[in-house]
């Protein structure tokens, strides 16, 4: 299931692009916003933008910027009448280009396209857990707690938070490099990571996991590689 914003500040043109979506029968949520600023405010992690590049407020540009910023790996599909900002869109990695109006077959042929691509993405970002016989996006993963022979799964939906039995050994060994044991008890996301100090990580949704202290050196070091080699902060 694939979560897909629209963003377009002409309520016409959400509404079509919307049902252009749904024709293809996608599984999936679509969500529309009139302006950068409400989709940014939502806070919400989609798999696909579509993102106007002339808007009331910030820009598309300048939206799909600040959203790197907090999700690089976003499939993001500008739609716009303007064809001057294509070398912009090409800087922010954008999957795909498409001028107003909007061809309905090739917009289906574009969607098609970047659902693979987004499942493709998905699946790199998975953890498997055998015991629920759950599978579970990465991205989705604030923080891991030890809790005796059980540990606690806390998700970015706080109503999700999944407890298993399983070692911590063998969830850090399945997890990417975005993931740092900070203690004997924590696993934390690194792309959740607000702040730190010499005992504690505080996360982007106030929550906070120990951090021992014989780490802190090593953590620092971590977080540093992290965020120097593509790593998204999210403060």
């Amino acid at each position: 299931m694939l979560d897909i914003a629209v963003v377009d500040d002409e309520k016409g043109i959400r509404d079509h692009l919307c049902e252009l979506i749904r024709k293809q029968k996608q599984p999936g949520r679509v969500e529309s916003y009139a302006t950068g600023e409400e989709l940014l405010a939502s806070g919400k992690r989609f798999d696909i933008v579509f993102l106007d590049i002339r808007l009331e407020g910030i820009n598309g540009i300048e939206t799909a910027r600040k959203l790197r910023e907090k999700q690089d790996d976003m499939v993001l599909i500008f739609i716009t009448g303007l064809r001057e900002y294509v070398f912009d869109a090409l800087d922010l990695y954008a999957f795909q280009y498409l001028l107003k109006p909007v061809d309905e077959k090739k917009f289906a042929e574009v969607l098609g396209r970047a659902e693979r691509e987004a499942g493709r993405k998905r699946e790199k970002q998975r953890i498997f857990l055998k015991t629920r016989n759950l599978t579970l996006d990465q991205t989705d993963i604030l923080y891991i707690e030890s809790r005796g022979k059980k540990v606690e799964i806390h998700t970015v939906r706080e109503t999700e938070d999944i407890q298993i039995y399983a070692a911590m050994e063998e969830l850090e060994g399945q997890l990417g490099e975005g993931f740092y044991r900070c203690h004997r008890s924590y696993i934390v996301n690194m792309v959740y990571i607000a702040e730190y100090n010499s005992d504690s990580i505080f996360l982007t949704n106030g929550n906070k996991v120990y951090l021992a202290k014989k780490k802190y050196g090593e953590f620092v070091k971590a977080y540093m590689w992290y965020l120097q080699n593509g790593g998204v902060s999210r403060v």
